[in-house]
């Protein structure tokens, strides 16, 4: 058995269709998982579980009931659920005057109410279980706040506490939960994003967000899944109830 071995480990991961989510999901099937993509979209959820050859569930993690019907489906198919993670979220443009309680709600119902919503539906097994692994996808906008994203920022420290309230109180069930605090990384969300906002400045715009992070780039998908990989494996069996920055020098060189 190789280091971060995972094989026939049972793995759900929300937001598993793209971005983050997807490349988790492609690094744990390398290292023998068994992945459960679970995400809203449709199409770019089925074609991620074919590419790692695992199951999809499309869900919607702000409705308990359907999440609560996926990870039953999971439990029943494979008999137990060894990890999840917690990848699905929405982003958020704007400061404290110019965000609606419409916009709160939204970004509510998906990061904070998603992520307990997933985690209160593996716990019970884990616990029968006496064992599990739960990592949640946090940012560094939840330690340090970033310009316009007050909805955004909230909701991500509000998935660190979560993670450090779910780690106490579990541990003596051999439940193991972290966090992982990414900088800006580069996804199809982040050119998504930047194409909307910034029409015919997208490489000026690109360079200007990259050197966000001291390290003079945005981080790599796969670079957020090998320290995923890292927390959810047996190696990391003495780690429980911590967040890990992974970004690139932002929160202790910014500041």
């Amino acid at each position: 058995m190789g280091l971060f071995d995972l094989k026939n480990k049972v793995v759900a991961i929300t937001g598993a269709g793209s971005g983050i989510g997807r490349a988790i999901a492609i690094v744990f099937a390398e290292q023998g998982a068994k992945v459960n993509v679970l995400d809203f979209n449709e199409t770019a959820g089925k074609a991620v579980a074919e590419e790692v050859k695992g199951m999809f569930y499309q869900s919607n993690v702000s409705v308990q009931a359907e999440v609560d019907k996926v990870i039953g489906a999971i439990v029943g198919k494979e008999g137990s659920i060894d990890i999840l993670v917690n990848s699905a979220g929405i982003a958020q443009i704007g400061n404290l005057e110019n965000t609606s309680d419409t916009d709160i709600d939204k970004v509510y119902q998906v990061n904070i109410k998603g992520t307990y919503n997933s985690m209160h539906a593996v716990v019970p097994f884990m616990k029968k279980q006496k064992k599990g692994v739960i990592l949640n996808i946090a940012s560094v906008a939840g330690s340090v706040g970033i310009p316009d994203r007050f909805a955004y920022s909230m909701s991500k420290g509000a998935v660190m506490s979560m993670t450090l309230s779910v780690a106490k109180d579990f541990v003596k069930d051999g439940i193991r939960a972290n966090s992982i605090s990414p900088g800006r990384v580069h996804t199809p969300f982040v050119d998504g994003f930047i194409k909307a906002n910034y029409p015919g400045k997208e490489p000026e715009m690109f360079e200007k967000l990259s050197k966000t992070q001291p390290i003079g780039r945005m981080a790599r998908p796969d670079e957020i899944a090998y320290l995923a990989l890292y927390l959810c494996s047996d190696e990391a069996g003495f780690v429980t109830g911590t967040d890990y920055p992974i970004d690139g020098g932002f929160i202790k060189l910014n500041n």
